[in-house]
């Protein structure tokens, strides 16, 4: 099996935002310059994500969608603030090849089933966003990984699964934009419960965590941000102007860095991956 590494671009408005823990919201750039700069140096799929549709009710992300579609040839998934199939069929039309889901499943997992039949079940991923409690317990959230939900993580991966999902993004709450590594726990429990893909994310601080996701965490894929965009800020940075609408642009006006982990580049993410046995995709 080839491992794909898959880039998640987290937009807010019509910026790519990162921040740690799905919180503390930082303007990187314009989405379309790194989806384009990913694409070129082997990226094998991308991953949009709304990172405020579900609280306002909104998708933002249509024209954004168009643009890189029309620039890029790999398969697009985009999520936040998909609620039913019409808003699927919408996204799909626009460019997208799946979407991920994840508020909307949770409040109505008929969804999934209704989705997953009118456009087959290889095109709806279930998104994750699992919050590691201190007794043990693996809580979903929704809204971006701001509300409680009550279920645990591994029973609700299952039942969509079981309700027609053909894939699983499972985010760490925890570990997200942290650099320290992925929740290999989280991650093999819920690749062991499915028969489905499970792509892991949240956490990666250099490549050697990608390579614990997957041999480890049992990930078949895996979907980065902070290790790859920082990494790519310098190829892409563009003047504060263009940043008028939404987001916090302070660390884009002081040209900062982040030195909790060690920004790559997909080839090399690859080339280690690689040479320690693991099979890529598009190996350049």
């Amino acid at each position: 099996m080839n491992i794909r590494i898959i880039p998640r671009l987290d937009i807010k408005g019509p910026n790519l935002v990162k921040g740690i823990r799905l919180e503390g919201l930082r303007v990187l750039g314009k989405p379309e310059y790194f989806a384009r700069y990913y694409y070129e140096n082997g990226a094998d799929e991308l991953i949009y994500m709304d990172a405020v549709a579900s609280l306002y009710g909104r998708n933002s992300l249509l024209e954004i969608v168009e643009r890189t579609a029309r620039e890029t040839f790999i398969p697009l998934c985009v999520g936040g603030g998909l609620r039913s199939v019409d808003d699927i069929r919408v996204v799909l039309r626009a460019g997208a090849d799946k979407v991920s889901i994840n508020t909307a499943a949770i409040r109505r997992p008929e969804l999934i089933r209704e989705a997953s039949r009118a456009f087959g079940s290889s095109t709806i991923v279930i998104g994750i966003e699992a919050f590691h409690h201190a007794d043990g317990r693996y809580e979903p959230y929704i809204n971006y990984g701001r509300d409680r939900t009550g279920l645990d993580a591994v029973e609700w991966a299952i039942r969509a699964v079981e309700m027609g999902a053909g894939e699983i993004l499972l985010t760490s709450i925890n570990q997200e934009g942290t650099g320290k590594g992925f929740d290999i726990q989280l991650i093999r429990r819920i690749a062991e419960a499915v028969p489905v893909p499970v792509i892991a994310h949240g956490g990666a601080g250099k490549p050697s965590d990608i390579y614990d996701a997957i041999v480890d965490g049992r990930a078949d894929a895996v979907s980065i941000a902070s290790i790859l965009h920082y990494q790519c800020l310098e190829q892409v940075r563009s003047d504060e102007k263009e940043f008028t609408a939404e987001g916090n642009i302070d660390f884009l006006r002081r040209g900062g860095t982040f030195s909790k982990l060690q920004p790559t580049a997909l080839p090399v993410i690859k080339e280690y991956i690689t040479s320690q046995g693991v099979a890529c995709r598009h190996v350049l």
